[in-house]
C-alpha cells in the first residue's frame, strides 16, 4: 500500500497562469485522491485580515470566566459560543481545549413543524469586553467563504468536472472555531494529552485551518493509509485544507476524509478552523447519486483500519439528511447542550452507535 509521508503544498497563484494551471490541477488531484490534506499558499486572503484575527486570540482567551460563561455554548441551540477545557469529547474521550465557535451571522428561523436540525441555524453570541471582535471575525469569515468557493472550482476541474459543480451542496451558514490548547506536561498522568482525539471532520464540506502559533509549536497529525501518524507542521502564510465527510460521500469515496488528531504539548497552541457548511437538507440519496456516474468508474482509494473505524453517522449511519447527522454529532460532543435544547432526541443520539 503506497502512503503519504508529508502534506502536499498547492500554490493557488498557478491558477492564474495558462502554462502553470495544468500542473496545479495534477498536484491537486493527487492531494484529493491520495492524501485528503494539503497546504494552500498564495491564497489571496489579505494578510491584515489574518493578522487581525491572530492578534485577537490571546486577549480573547484571557477574558474572565464570567464573560466566557455569559456566552457559553450551553446557552445556544445553534451550538455557538464558548466551551471550556474538558467540555467536549471526541471518540468518547475528553478533549483538552477551550474554544469560541462562531458562524455566518444569520437569524434563527426554526419553528415547530420544521425539521429539528433547522435549529442549528442562528445568530452568534458575542462576548462583552471585546467590541472589535465581531468585525474581525466577520471579515475573516467573509474572506474564507470566498476562498472556499474559489477553491471548489479548482477541485472540480482537478476531478474533471465543470467549475460550479460543488457549490449547490453548500449551506447558507459556515462555521469558525477559535481554539486554544493549553500547555500540558507529558510527565503528569493526571492530565490528558488529547487536544482533540482522532476524528474525521463532520462539520463541513471542506475545512480551512489557520495554525495560529509559531512554527515550533506542534500538535496536528494526520493518519496515512498505512496507519502511521504524520505531522502537519506550521508553515507561515498557508492554510491547511482537508476534506470533510460529506465531500467523501459525494465523490463516492474517491476523495477520503482523512483522520486527524491534535496532541497537547509543552507549549500552548492556537488554531482557527473554518468549516465550509453543507446544506442541512442534503439527503444521503442526493449525496451519493448526483455524481455517481462520474465517480463510480474511478475506483475507491484505500484507508487504514483505524481511519475506517472512525464514527461517521452520515457515511454509515441511519440518518438520512446531513442536518440530522450533524445534529447528532454535536449533541454527542456537547452533551449538556443536547440535554437542554434537544431532550426529545438526546437519549437516542447518545446511545446509538450508528
Amino acid at each position: 500500500m503506497t502512503s503519504f509521508r508529508e502534506i502536499p503544498m498547492i500554490d493557488l497563484s498557478q491558477a492564474n497562469s495558462e502554462s502553470a494551471k495544468p500542473d496545479l490541477l495534477r498536484s491537486l488531484r493527487y492531494a484529493l485522491t491520495e492524501v485528503g490534506f494539503l497546504y494552500v499558499t498564495n491564497h489571496s486572503v489579505p494578510e491584515a485580515v489574518i493578522d487581525g484575527l491572530v492578534n485577537a486570540l490571546p486577549a480573547l482567551f484571557e477574558l474572565g470566566d464570567d464573560i466566557k460563561e455569559s456566552v457559553a455554548l450551553e446557552n445556544s441551540p445553534h451550538f455557538l459560543g464558548y466551551s471550556g477545557v474538558g467540555n467536549e469529547k471526541t471518540g468518547g474521550k475528553t478533549d483538552r481545549r477551550e474554544q469560541f465557535e462562531f458562524a455566518t451571522e444569520l437569524t434563527a428561523t426554526w419553528h415547530p413543524g420544521l425539521p429539528l436540525y433547522e435549529r442549528l441555524r442562528g445568530p452568534n453570541q458575542w462576548p462583552q469586553g471585546r467590541p472589535e471582535l465581531r468585525s474581525t471575525v466577520e471579515a475573516y469569515i467573509k474572506e474564507l467563504t470566498g476562498l472556499g468557493e474559489r477553491f471548489l472550482d479548482l477541485v472540480a476541474q482537478a476531478l474533471s468536472l465543470s467549475p460550479g459543480t460543488f457549490q449547490p451542496f453548500l449551506s447558507d451558514q459556515h462555521r469558525l472555531k477559535l481554539v486554544h490548547y493549553p500547555a500540558s506536561s507529558p510527565d503528569d498522568p493526571a492530565i490528558s494529552q488529547q487536544g482533540v482525539g482522532p476524528h474525521k471532520d463532520s462539520s463541513g464540506w471542506w475545512t480551512f485551518l489557520l495554525q495560529a502559533s509559531p512554527p515550533e509549536v506542534k500538535g496536528l497529525q494526520v493518519l496515512n493509509k498505512a496507519g502511521d501518524w504524520v505531522d502537519v507542521p506550521v508553515v507561515p502564510g498557508t492554510f491547511v485544507v482537508n476534506i470533510g465527510q460529506a465531500f467523501e460521500v459525494v465523490t463516492n469515496s474517491i476523495c477520503k476524509a482523512t483522520t486527524h488528531r491534535v496532541l497537547s504539548g509543552p507549549h500552548e497552541r492556537y488554531s482557527v478552523p473554518f468549516f465550509q457548511g453543507v446544506r442541512r437538507d442534503l439527503t444521503k440519496a442526493e449525496a451519493t447519486g448526483t455524481l455517481k456516474s462520474h465517480f463510480g468508474a474511478l475506483g475507491i482509494s484505500n484507508e487504514s483500519d483505524e481511519g475506517h473505524a472512525i464514527d461517521s453517522a452520515f457515511l454509515k449511519g441511519k440518518y438520512d439528511t446531513w442536518g440530522e447527522s450533524q445534529l447528532r454529532t454535536k449533541v454527542r460532543s456537547h452533551r449538556e447542550n443536547g440535554k437542554k435544547f434537544y431532550p426529545e432526541v438526546y437519549d437516542q443520539y447518545i446511545n446509538d452507535d450508528a
